[in-house]
C-alpha cells in the first residue's frame, strides 16, 4: 500500500488517538470500511461537528456548545465554593458522584515545567477573575507530583485574597487520574478533603 492508500491514512489518523495503538487503528479502520457508509458518514459528520460548535465556556472553561455552560447556568449551584480540575473529563467524574453542587472551574492542564507548561498555559486569568464572593476554592487535580505543584501554586495565588483553600482527601490513589476513578472513592475524597 502507497502512503497516499486511503486505508494506510485512516489507519495513521486512528493511531494518533490516545490510547489507540496500530493494531486497533487497524481494526478500527477495517470495521468502518466494511460497515455500512452511513458509519463512516456520521462518524465524519460528528468529528467536523464537534469541532465546529464546541468551544470554551466563558466562565469556567468548561468545553460546552452553549455559553455559559450548563452548569454555570444552573442556579441551585452554590457559588461560594468553586472546584478547580484539570480537565473536563475530571469535572465529569466527579460530577456522577452527586457530591458537589458548587462551581467548577477547569484549568485545561497542570503546572509542568519540564514539559514547559507555566501557569500562562492555564486558565488561571479566568479562575481569578471570579474569586469576588467566592469563600472555598476546591483544588481537585490529579494526585501526581504536577497535580500536586499545581494545587501548592493555587494555594499561594488565592489564600492572600482571604478564600479557603482546599485539596480533596485521600482515597485517590497517587498517581491515577480522577476520570477513572470510581464514584464511592470520588465521594469519599470529595467529602473528606483538607485545608492546603
Amino acid at each position: 500500500m502507497s502512503e497516499a492508500d486511503p486505508i494506510r491514512r485512516l489507519v495513521h489518523a486512528f493511531s494518533r488517538l490516545p490510547g489507540i495503538g496500530e493494531k486497533s487503528a487497524t481494526r478500527l479502520a477495517f470495521f468502518v470500511l466494511r460497515s455500512d457508509p452511513a458509519v463512516a458518514h456520521d462518524l465524519a459528520e460528528a468529528l467536523t461537528e464537534i469541532k465546529a460548535r464546541v468551544g470554551l465556556c466563558s466562565v469556567c472553561c468548561n468545553l460546552t456548545e452553549l455559553d455559559p455552560c450548563r452548569l454555570c447556568q444552573d442556579p441551585r449551584r452554590d457559588d461560594r465554593v468553586i472546584c478547580v480540575v484539570e480537565s473536563v473529563p475530571s469535572l465529569l467524574a466527579i460530577e456522577r458522584t452527586g457530591e458537589f453542587r458548587g462551581r467548577y472551574h477547569v484549568l485545561h492542564g497542570v503546572l509542568a515545567p519540564l514539559d514547559g507548561v507555566g501557569p500562562e498555559a492555564l486558565h488561571l486569568k479566568e479562575l481569578m477573575a471570579r474569586l469576588d464572593g467566592v469563600e472555598e476554592l476546591i483544588v481537585a487535580t490529579n494526585p501526581t507530583v504536577e497535580g500536586e505543584a499545581t494545587a501548592l501554586y493555587l494555594r499561594r495565588l488565592v489564600s492572600p485574597l482571604g478564600v479557603r483553600v482546599t485539596r480533596i482527601a485521600s482515597g485517590v490513589p497517587t498517581g491515577a487520574d480522577l476520570e477513572y476513578a470510581d464514584q464511592v472513592t470520588l465521594s469519599r475524597a470529595l467529602s473528606g478533603r483538607r485545608e492546603l
